[in-house]
This record gives C-alpha cells, structure tokens and sequence, in this order.
C-alpha cells in the first residue's frame, strides 16, 4: 500500500516521501497514529502543493538573507566584554554572541550557521568574520574592547 510520511520513520523513510509499505502495517500502525496517510490523487496533489510552497518559500529566505548579507559587507560590529589587564576576555565570544549583537546594532537576524569563525575569540582586538550563506557572502569587522571599570 502507497502512503505519504508525516513524519521520520526510521527504517521506513522520511517526512513527505510516498512510500510503499506492507497494507497492515499501514492501516494497523502508521494511519491510526498519525505518521502517514493513504496515498490518494488528491493527498499527492497536496503533497505536491506543499513541496511547491516550501521551495518559494526557501528561495525567498535565501534571497532576503543574500540582501542581509549585502548590507553587512564592510561594517563593523562592536562589543564591550569583561577582560583583564592583558587583553584577555574572561568569557570567550562565539557565533552566538556574534549573531546577538548583529541583530541588536544592525537589526537583522542572522542564523549562527552562516557565521564562519575558525575558533572562539578570546583576546580584546579587531576581527575580520566571514558571512556565508550559498553564493553570497560578506566580511564583517568585529571590535572587541574590554568594558571599563
């Protein structure tokens, strides 16, 4: 019997992938708890409008986040942390903290996943990180200095 997954099965397949699987299995297990559905002309239609939908949508997000990027190439990004008399930061700063301030300064959030830092930073000083997201990509000037007392 076709079905359409509603959810991840192991060892059957993944979420929206039709899937042919034993009639018991299907009508006894799967349908009654809710992890898929028969695999009618109409279920496929939806299915398919569901694909089409989640394809733009991703486009969209890729091209507002590609504009996000544009804007960030060549600003620079400060932040104050706590650090000792040699410059060293007593709580390193990661993609995390990066991403924070991005959206509190300049207003755009942007996911950790396309901030590229090699190792956390851990010493008062100037930054050069890397944006990255497909094709588009930016430069970010990160300023570090230590909060005064």
């Amino acid at each position: 019997m076709k079905v359409i997954l509603l959810q991840d099965i192991a060892k059957v397949g993944r979420k929206h992938e039709v899937k042919e699987v034993a009639r018991g299995h299907a009508l006894n297990f799967l349908i009654p708890r809710g992890m898929a559905e028969a695999a009618t002309p109409a279920a496929l239609r939806t299915l398919e409008n569901r694909k089409a939908q989640k394809e733009e949508t991703a486009a969209l997000s890729d091209k507002a986040l590609a504009d996000a990027l544009a804007q960030l190439d060549g600003k620079t990004i400060i932040l104050a942390e706590k650090a000792n008399e040699q410059g060293h930061l007593f709580a390193a700063i990661h993609t995390k903290e990066i991403a924070q301030a991005l959206a509190t300064q300049k207003g755009l959030t942007i996911d950790v996943a396309n901030i590229q830092l090699e190792h956390p930073i851990k010493e008062v000083g100037e930054y050069e990180v890397a944006l990255i997201s497909g094709d588009a990509k930016a430069k970010l000037l990160l300023h570090i200095k230590p909060i005064q007392k």
